[in-house]
Protein backbone atom coordinates (compact mmCIF):
# COMPACT_ATOMS: atom_id res chain seq x y z
CA UNK A 1 0.00 0.00 0.00
CA UNK A 2 1.48 3.34 -1.08
CA UNK A 3 0.04 6.47 0.41
CA UNK A 4 0.32 10.21 -0.76
CA UNK A 5 -0.02 12.55 1.40
CA UNK A 6 -0.63 16.28 -0.11
CA UNK A 7 0.81 19.14 0.78
CA UNK A 8 -0.65 22.49 -0.09
CA UNK A 9 0.40 26.34 0.96
CA UNK A 10 -1.17 26.94 4.19
CA UNK A 11 -2.04 23.10 4.99
CA UNK A 12 -2.40 21.94 9.11
CA UNK A 13 1.13 20.32 10.21
CA UNK A 14 -0.68 17.88 12.47
CA UNK A 15 -3.31 16.43 10.13
CA UNK A 16 -0.26 15.50 7.79
CA UNK A 17 3.10 13.99 10.56
CA UNK A 18 0.42 12.43 12.80
CA UNK A 19 -1.18 10.19 9.72
CA UNK A 20 2.58 10.22 7.96
CA UNK A 21 4.52 8.84 11.60
CA UNK A 22 1.94 5.90 11.99
CA UNK A 23 1.40 4.94 8.32
CA UNK A 24 5.74 5.08 8.16
CA UNK A 25 5.41 2.84 11.60
CA UNK A 26 3.52 0.54 9.86
CA UNK A 27 5.66 0.20 7.08
CA UNK A 28 8.74 -0.69 9.02
CA UNK A 29 6.39 -3.25 11.17
CA UNK A 30 5.18 -4.94 7.97
CA UNK A 31 8.69 -5.06 6.20
CA UNK A 32 7.79 -2.13 4.00
CA UNK A 33 4.38 -3.38 2.90
CA UNK A 34 3.25 0.21 3.69
CA UNK A 35 5.20 3.54 2.18
CA UNK A 36 4.53 7.06 2.58
CA UNK A 37 5.66 10.14 1.02
CA UNK A 38 4.69 13.58 0.93
CA UNK A 39 3.25 15.07 -2.08
CA UNK A 40 1.99 18.33 -3.61
CA UNK A 41 -0.31 19.29 -7.17
CA UNK A 42 2.66 20.93 -7.84
CA UNK A 43 6.05 18.53 -7.64
CA UNK A 44 8.69 18.68 -5.40
CA UNK A 45 8.76 21.94 -3.35
CA UNK A 46 8.43 23.29 0.24
CA UNK A 47 5.31 23.88 0.99
CA UNK A 48 5.05 26.28 4.07
CA UNK A 49 2.12 25.12 6.62
CA UNK A 50 -0.62 27.50 8.52
CA UNK A 51 0.87 26.91 11.78
CA UNK A 52 3.76 29.62 12.32
CA UNK A 53 4.42 28.93 8.89
CA UNK A 54 6.48 25.59 9.46
CA UNK A 55 7.51 23.97 6.23
CA UNK A 56 7.56 20.34 5.11
CA UNK A 57 8.90 19.59 1.96
CA UNK A 58 7.02 17.59 -0.95
CA UNK A 59 9.40 14.79 -2.39
CA UNK A 60 7.74 14.25 -5.32
CA UNK A 61 4.44 15.21 -7.37
CA UNK A 62 1.01 14.09 -7.09
CA UNK A 63 0.52 10.90 -8.97
CA UNK A 64 -2.56 8.28 -9.86
CA UNK A 65 -0.33 6.06 -11.34
CA UNK A 66 1.53 5.15 -7.97
CA UNK A 67 -1.05 5.80 -5.29
CA UNK A 68 -2.90 3.37 -3.50
CA UNK A 69 -4.32 5.54 -0.96
CA UNK A 70 -4.51 9.50 -1.31
CA UNK A 71 -4.35 11.57 2.14
CA UNK A 72 -5.83 15.06 2.31
CA UNK A 73 -4.95 17.22 5.22
CA UNK A 74 -6.85 19.94 6.80
CA UNK A 75 -5.76 23.87 6.79
CA UNK A 76 -4.39 26.13 9.76
CA UNK A 77 -4.01 29.84 10.60
CA UNK A 78 -5.00 33.12 8.94
CA UNK A 79 -5.81 34.15 6.26
CA UNK A 80 -2.59 36.18 4.73
CA UNK A 81 1.26 34.81 4.53
CA UNK A 82 1.39 32.00 6.48
CA UNK A 83 2.05 33.36 10.17
CA UNK A 84 0.86 36.74 9.31
CA UNK A 85 -2.23 38.00 11.47
CA UNK A 86 -4.34 40.36 9.28
CA UNK A 87 -4.08 44.38 10.22
CA UNK A 88 -6.77 44.70 13.28
CA UNK A 89 -7.06 40.94 14.18
CA UNK A 90 -6.02 39.71 17.18
CA UNK A 91 -6.87 36.18 18.96
CA UNK A 92 -6.53 32.61 18.18
CA UNK A 93 -8.36 30.09 18.98
CA UNK A 94 -12.21 28.48 17.69
CA UNK A 95 -12.83 32.10 16.05
CA UNK A 96 -9.80 31.47 14.24
CA UNK A 97 -10.49 27.78 13.14
CA UNK A 98 -14.20 29.41 12.36
CA UNK A 99 -13.37 32.49 10.03
CA UNK A 100 -11.03 31.56 8.19
CA UNK A 101 -10.22 27.79 7.74
CA UNK A 102 -12.88 27.65 5.33
CA UNK A 103 -10.68 30.58 2.87
CA UNK A 104 -7.79 28.39 3.14
CA UNK A 105 -8.92 25.46 2.23
CA UNK A 106 -10.87 27.30 -0.69
CA UNK A 107 -7.68 28.44 -2.43
CA UNK A 108 -7.12 25.33 -2.92
CA UNK A 109 -9.69 25.26 -5.43
CA UNK A 110 -7.67 27.67 -7.64
CA UNK A 111 -4.54 24.69 -8.38
CA UNK A 112 -4.42 21.55 -9.77
CA UNK A 113 -5.50 19.96 -7.17
CA UNK A 114 -9.13 19.37 -7.52
CA UNK A 115 -8.77 17.78 -10.93
CA UNK A 116 -6.68 15.35 -9.37
CA UNK A 117 -9.13 14.50 -6.11
CA UNK A 118 -11.87 13.97 -8.98
CA UNK A 119 -9.45 11.76 -11.36
CA UNK A 120 -8.82 9.75 -7.90
CA UNK A 121 -12.48 9.78 -6.33
CA UNK A 122 -13.31 8.34 -9.86
CA UNK A 123 -10.55 5.36 -9.98
CA UNK A 124 -12.15 2.28 -8.24
CA UNK A 125 -8.26 1.26 -6.87
CA UNK A 126 -7.68 4.45 -5.26
CA UNK A 127 -8.69 5.29 -2.08
CA UNK A 128 -9.31 8.91 -0.51
CA UNK A 129 -9.04 9.84 2.67
CA UNK A 130 -8.80 12.95 5.07
CA UNK A 131 -8.16 14.45 8.14
CA UNK A 132 -10.02 17.25 9.45
CA UNK A 133 -10.89 20.01 6.71
CA UNK A 134 -9.58 18.04 4.07
CA UNK A 135 -12.67 16.58 3.92
CA UNK A 136 -14.19 19.80 3.43
CA UNK A 137 -11.56 20.33 0.41
CA UNK A 138 -13.20 16.98 -1.44
CA UNK A 139 -16.46 18.93 -0.35
CA UNK A 140 -15.75 22.28 -1.62
CA UNK A 141 -14.57 20.95 -4.94
CA UNK A 142 -18.19 19.21 -5.48
CA UNK A 143 -16.82 15.56 -5.03
CA UNK A 144 -18.31 14.54 -1.80
CA UNK A 145 -22.54 15.11 -3.26
CA UNK A 146 -23.92 12.08 -1.61
CA UNK A 147 -20.97 10.45 0.20
CA UNK A 148 -20.78 10.00 3.96
CA UNK A 149 -17.82 11.75 5.53
CA UNK A 150 -16.90 13.37 8.93
CA UNK A 151 -14.78 16.22 9.26
CA UNK A 152 -13.54 19.04 12.33
CA UNK A 153 -16.84 20.02 14.26
CA UNK A 154 -17.49 23.75 13.28
CA UNK A 155 -17.48 21.80 9.50
CA UNK A 156 -20.29 20.33 9.81
CA UNK A 157 -22.59 22.79 8.12
CA UNK A 158 -20.68 23.16 5.04
CA UNK A 159 -20.47 19.21 4.55
CA UNK A 160 -24.19 19.43 4.59
CA UNK A 161 -24.32 21.87 2.46
CA UNK A 162 -22.55 20.51 -0.59
CA UNK A 163 -24.49 17.81 -0.51
CA UNK A 164 -22.37 15.27 2.03
CA UNK A 165 -24.01 13.09 4.47
CA UNK A 166 -22.23 14.71 7.60
CA UNK A 167 -21.52 11.77 10.61
CA UNK A 168 -20.53 13.09 13.90
CA UNK A 169 -17.96 10.37 13.90
CA UNK A 170 -14.55 10.02 14.94
CA UNK A 171 -13.62 8.15 11.46
CA UNK A 172 -15.86 7.29 8.91
CA UNK A 173 -15.17 4.47 6.07
CA UNK A 174 -17.53 4.80 3.19
CA UNK A 175 -15.64 2.29 1.15
CA UNK A 176 -13.18 4.07 -1.35
CA UNK A 177 -13.58 7.45 0.93
CA UNK A 178 -12.36 7.39 4.38
CA UNK A 179 -12.43 10.98 6.88
CA UNK A 180 -11.20 11.33 10.10
CA UNK A 181 -12.73 14.35 12.04
CA UNK A 182 -10.72 16.92 13.89
CA UNK A 183 -6.62 17.12 13.90
CA UNK A 184 -6.17 14.32 16.29
CA UNK A 185 -8.14 11.71 14.33
CA UNK A 186 -5.16 11.74 12.06
CA UNK A 187 -3.59 9.13 14.61
CA UNK A 188 -6.85 7.20 14.51
CA UNK A 189 -7.29 7.57 10.77
CA UNK A 190 -4.19 6.16 10.39
CA UNK A 191 -4.25 3.26 12.28
CA UNK A 192 -7.69 2.46 10.58
CA UNK A 193 -5.75 2.73 6.88
CA UNK A 194 -3.16 0.36 8.37
CA UNK A 195 -5.79 -2.60 10.29
CA UNK A 196 -8.25 -2.53 6.93
CA UNK A 197 -5.15 -2.53 5.04
CA UNK A 198 -2.74 -4.67 6.55
CA UNK A 199 -4.28 -6.39 9.15
CA UNK A 200 -5.15 -5.78 13.04
CA UNK A 201 -2.08 -6.99 14.25
CA UNK A 202 0.10 -4.76 12.23
CA UNK A 203 -2.12 -1.93 13.82
CA UNK A 204 -2.12 -2.94 16.88
CA UNK A 205 1.75 -3.06 17.21
CA UNK A 206 1.99 0.68 16.01
CA UNK A 207 -0.91 1.57 18.34
CA UNK A 208 0.92 -0.04 21.27
CA UNK A 209 4.41 1.36 19.77
CA UNK A 210 2.74 5.22 19.96
CA UNK A 211 1.00 4.55 23.46
CA UNK A 212 -2.23 5.87 21.61
CA UNK A 213 -5.72 4.36 21.94
CA UNK A 214 -7.93 5.03 19.48
CA UNK A 215 -11.24 6.43 19.77
CA UNK A 216 -14.99 5.71 18.76
CA UNK A 217 -16.55 3.29 16.75
CA UNK A 218 -15.56 3.67 13.24
CA UNK A 219 -18.88 4.24 11.35
CA UNK A 220 -19.96 2.57 8.24
CA UNK A 221 -23.13 2.29 6.32
CA UNK A 222 -23.43 -1.08 7.77
CA UNK A 223 -26.58 -2.65 10.07
CA UNK A 224 -29.66 -1.73 11.52
CA UNK A 225 -30.57 1.60 11.41
CA UNK A 226 -30.55 2.62 15.30
CA UNK A 227 -33.89 4.14 16.78
CA UNK A 228 -33.39 7.33 18.69
CA UNK A 229 -31.51 7.29 22.20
Amino acid sequence: MHVQVVLFDGFDPLDVIAPYEVLYAGGSASDGAVTVELVSAEGPREVIGGTGGLALRATGALDLERADVILVPGASGRVGEPGEVPEGEVGTGERERDGFVPVLLGRTLTTGLPALLKEAMDDPDITVASVCGGSLVLAMAGLLEGRHATTHHLGFDLLDATGAHAVRARVVDDGDLITGAGVTSGLDLGLYLLEREVGPRIAHAVEELFAHERRGTVWRAQGPTPTTL
